[in-house]
């Protein structure tokens, strides 16, 4: 029988009758010929109530502890959607991810996983049963609890399917779909059939919240079809899956954009070699994470240097460098946290010229200055005041026809 891998979020799972609501639904899909394996978050709300108590008791929790507490969430949603199946009349067991056994490294908060038992969960298949695992955690060599950080249960649900080579990964969520871009800018974004793996990484990357990059890397390297579905509604969703020739069609698949950007930039630097790395050793020392980055030309033996960081690391990079300034000799240093990405991805990039220039001039003609230009084989990402971002939006989505089939 075809077997599908399911994973519910938080809000899927949030109270009792969402978890019988659930179980109606892998039910209907059981009764179609399928095997089903289910991988579940905590109930909406759970893990930031669990983060809460554990701050109560110290402000930097004891990270084998911290683990220990916060795998207790889903324990309780696997144990109550069992409950819930059975209660239907369908068999069901649940496993905790020590139990099954999903091994991780031994990284307290953010594991990776080394290896899944598929035995246990293939003994239950056998025999009829739907297999409930909880999301987000696994178990070192040494027994001790681990959680996989954000976006764990997603990744739990795609090793999963790699692992028991299902034949779909199926990722329910509060939303029916990926979208040509967010629903809430432009109401007329279209829902995507399907989309490549190049693509979906892109714009998980650059902003898209539907799906945690790190699932989608995992899906993308051991080719697992990803599909994401509405948990509140029926429909298709959309495929993930490789790329094949039909994607190709597409000139963009979507547009990306992230709110949590800020810019920084340091003026009249000395230009001579290894300026760049003088500059971002230290960023990087501290945590701090660069995506963009520009290097003027040089002019009088000095050049400006601009790269930007995630919103929330701004002061910690501007207090970087305003520490490094004497050593720099740097004549100043501007900085701006009031900026947006906006990214425009799809294969299409490859082998159609034009779309930059179209890109750049429906952004001119709304009177959008480009502060910043990003470009890979299959993205363009320019950076904006965050004031132009909805206007920005609608007006590309508009230029490049992206709500028509």
């Amino acid at each position: 029988m075809p077997l599908i891998v399911q994973k519910y979020g938080g809000t899927s799972v949030g109270s009792t009758e969402r978890i019988i609501a659930v179980a109606k639904k892998i039910i209907a899909a059981k009764s179609q010929g399928n095997d089903i394996v289910v991988v579940v978050s905590a109930m909406s709300g759970e893990t930031n109530r669990l983060v809460s108590l554990a701050k109560e008791i110290a402000e930097s929790p004891n990270a084998r502890e911290f683990d220990v507490l916060l795998a207790t969430g889903e324990q309780v949603t696997i144990s109550l959607l069992s409950m819930a199946l059975a209660e239907q009349g369908c068999p069901a067991r649940s496993y905790t991810g020590g139990q099954v056994s999903i091994l991780t490294d031994n990284v307290h908060n953010k594991a990776r996983i080394l290896e899944i038992t598929d035995k246990k969960i293939h003994n239950d298949l056998n025999q009829g049963k739907v297999v409930v695992v909880a999301g987000f955690q696994g178990i070192d060599v040494e027994g001790n609890i681990t959680t996989l950080g954000r976006g764990g249960s997603d990744t739990t649900a795609v090793a999963l399917a790699a692992a028991l080579k299902a034949d779909e990964c199926q990722i329910y969520t509060d939303v029916d779909g990926v979208y040509t871009t967010d629903p809430r800018v432009v109401p007329d974004a279209r829902r995507l059939e399907q989309i490549c793996f190049e693509e979906m990484l892109e714009m998980a990357s650059l902003g898209s919240k539907v799906l945690q990059i790190r699932s989608v890397e995992f899906a993308s390297k051991y080719n697992v079809p990803l599909r994401v579905l509405s948990s509140f509604e029926d429909g298709n969703g959309t495929l993930i899956k490789m790329e094949n020739d039909k994607m190709e069609k597409a000139l963009i698949s979507g547009i990306a954009f992230s709110r949590d950007e800020a810019k920084l930039t340091l003026i009249g630097v000395k230009d001579s070699p290894g300026i760049a790395a003088h500059i971002l050793t230290p960023i990087s020392e501290a945590n701090v994470e660069v995506d963009m980055i520009i290097q003027n030309k040089g002019k009088n033996n000095t050049t400006d240097f601009t790269f930007t960081v995630h919103r929330n690391d701004y002061a910690k990079a501007l207090n970087t460098l305003t520490n490094l300034s004497k050593e720099l000799e740097v004549k100043e240093i501007l900085g701006d946290d009031k900026i947006v990405k906006i990214s425009l991805v799809g294969v299409g990039m490859r082998s159609h010229a034009g779309i930059a220039s179209t890109m750049f001039k429906t952004l001119a003609d709304e009177g959008i200055n480009i502060q910043m230009i990003s470009t890979s084989e299959i993205k363009i990402s320019v950076i904006v005041n965050e004031k132009y971002l909805e206007l920005g939006v609608r007006s590309l989505h508009t230029a490049f026809d992206l709500e028509k089939v």
